[in-house]
C-alpha cells in the first residue's frame, strides 16, 4: 500500500464527510482490492461492504468505524472526529486571492464569535467565501461541502440579530444565496425533498430581501428538478413562473428561465416550442454577455458553452441523436477542466446519444472514460445515465452493452 494513499483528494474528502461508501469505493479503485479482500481488512463480510458502498447501509457503530479506521490505516489526523478542518475536507482547495487582512480578520472573527454588530467588510468576505465554495463544488462535487455550507449558513443567520437597515437586507440576501446553494447540492445528491425545502426557504428569503434575481432563480431550479424527474409540464410551468413572477431580473436570469421552459417542451416532444424558446434564450444570453457586471454572481457558469450543452440535452430528448452528439461534443471540448462534475454529467449524456444513434463503439469509449468520475462525484445522476446507456446498447444487441455492464459492476 503506497504511503501516499491517504493524501489522495477523494479519500480525504470522503473521510472528512464520513462517507464510508465513498471511502470503500475510492480505496478499492486505488488499491485494486476486491470487496471481499477489503472486507477482510475491516472485519466485514462482502455483502456488508457492497451495501455500504451502495449507500444502502450506514456506518453508525463506533466499533465498526474503529475497525475501518484501523483496517485501512487511516491516519489519525483524518480519522479523529471533528478534527478535519475545511482545508482538509476540501482537499487541494486554495482560494485564488489573498485572505482577509489582519484588520478585516479581526472584525470578522469578532462579529461571528461575540455577537458584535455586523459590518459591510464582514458581509463582503462572506460573499466571496460563498463564491469560492460554488467553484470548488464544480470540481469536487457537492458531498464534501454540505456540512461546511450548513455551518456557514448558520453563521449568516446568526448575524441577522445585529444587522440594521441595508445591512439587514444584505444578510437576508446572503442567507437566500446559501439556501439556494444547499438546495442545489441536495438536488445533486438526489435528495429531492430536502432540495425542495431549501429552494422554498431561499425563495422566501429572496422575496424578503427584494432580490428578484434569486427569487426567479429558485423557480428555474425547481423547474430543473421537475425536468430531471421527467415532468415536462411542471418544468414548463415553473420556468414560465420564473419569467413573469419576478420583474426586473437580469437578461441572464431570463435566459435561464427560457431555456428551462425549452427543456420541458423538449421532454414532452414539442420540438417547435423547444426550438423557439432556445433561440429566444440564446439571444438573451448573447446580450447578457455584453454586460456581465449586470448578472448576479451565481450566474458565472452561464455562457455560450453552457448553452451549447443545453441544446444538446434538448436534442437528446427529441430523439435527434446526431444533433445531440454534435452539440454535446462541441460543448464538452470547450468546457474547462475545473467543471469536473458537469463534464462528467455531459460525458454520460454524450455516451447515451452515441448509443441511441447506433454508434456502439463510440458510446462505450465515452462511457468507460466517464465511469471513475461518475462513481466518485456523479452519483446518482451521471451514474444512472451510464446505466441507461448500457440498457440502450443491450436493447440494440450490441456486445458493448455487456462490456459496459461489466465495467459498471466493478464500481457498483
Amino acid at each position: 500500500m503506497s504511503p501516499d494513499l491517504w493524501t489522495h483528494p477523494q479519500l480525504i474528502a470522503a473521510v472528512a464527510a464520513e462517507d464510508w461508501g465513498a471511502v470503500f469505493r475510492t480505496y478499492r479503485k486505488l488499491t485494486g482490492l476486491s470487496q471481499t479482500r477489503l472486507g477482510e481488512r475491516v472485519g466485514l463480510v462482502q455483502p456488508d461492504v457492497s451495501e455500504i458502498e451502495r449507500g444502502r447501509r450506514r456506518v453508525t457503530s463506533v466499533e465498526v468505524r474503529e475497525r475501518i479506521t484501523a483496517g485501512l490505516r487511516i491516519p489519525a489526523d483524518l480519522a479523529r472526529a471533528g478534527s478535519v478542518t475545511p482545508a482538509q475536507a476540501v482537499a487541494g482547495l486554495v482560494l485564488p486571492g489573498p485572505g482577509p487582512d489582519d484588520d478585516l480578520l479581526t472584525r470578522v472573527t469578532t462579529v461571528v464569535g461575540n455577537g458584535h454588530k455586523v459590518d459591510a467588510p464582514t458581509l463582503d468576505w462572506l460573499d466571496r467565501l460563498l463564491a469560492e465554495h460554488r467553484r470548488a463544488e464544480d470540481e469536487i462535487g457537492s458531498r464534501p461541502l454540505v456540512g461546511i455550507m450548513r455551518q456557514q449558513l448558520g453563521t449568516v443567520v446568526d448575524l441577522y440579530a445585529s444587522a440594521r437597515g441595508p445591512l439587514g437586507d444584505r444578510v437576508v440576501r446572503l442567507a437566500s444565496e446559501h439556501a439556494q446553494f444547499l438546495a442545489w447540492m441536495a438536488q445533486d445528491q438526489g435528495q429531492t425533498a430536502a432540495a425542495l425545502a431549501w429552494y422554498d426557504r431561499s425563495h422566501e428569503w429572496a422575496l424578503e430581501a427584494g432580490d428578484a434575481n434569486m427569487a426567479a432563480t429558485t423557480l428555474s431550479m425547481k423547474a430543473h428538478m421537475a425536468w430531471s424527474g421527467g415532468r415536462g409540464d411542471r418544468a414548463v410551468r415553473l420556468a414560465d413562473a420564473a419569467r413573469w413572477s419576478a420583474p426586473g431580473t437580469s437578461l441572464g436570469i431570463q435566459g435561464m428561465a427560457a431555456q428551462m421552459a425549452a427543456r420541458g417542451h423538449a421532454l414532452n416532444g414539442d420540438g417547435d416550442d423547444a426550438e423557439r424558446l432556445l433561440d429566444e434564450a440564446q439571444d438573451m444570453i448573447s446580450r447578457a454577455a455584453e454586460h456581465p457586471e449586470d448578472e448576479p454572481p451565481w450566474m458565472y457558469f452561464y455562457g455560450e458553452t453552457w448553452f451549447t450543452l443545453q441544446r444538446g440535452m434538448a436534442a437528446l430528448h427529441l430523439g435527434e441523436w446526431r444533433a445531440a452528439v454534435d452539440h454535446l461534443t462541441i460543448g464538452l471540448e470547450a468546457l474547462p477542466d475545473e467543471y469536473r462534475r458537469d463534464k462528467t454529467w455531459y460525458r454520460t449524456c454524450l455516451a447515451h446519444a452515441f448509443a441511441a444513434a447506433g454508434e456502439a463503439a463510440e458510446a462505450l469509449t465515452v462511457a468507460l472514460d466517464a465511469i471513475p468520475d461518475a462513481s466518485a462525484i456523479g452519483r446518482p445522476h451521471a451514474w444512472n445515465e451510464l446505466h441507461t446507456t448500457a440498457a440502450v446498447l443491450l436493447r440494440r444487441g450490441a456486445p458493448e452493452g455487456r462490456q459496459l455492464v461489466a465495467a459498471l459492476h466493478t464500481y457498483d
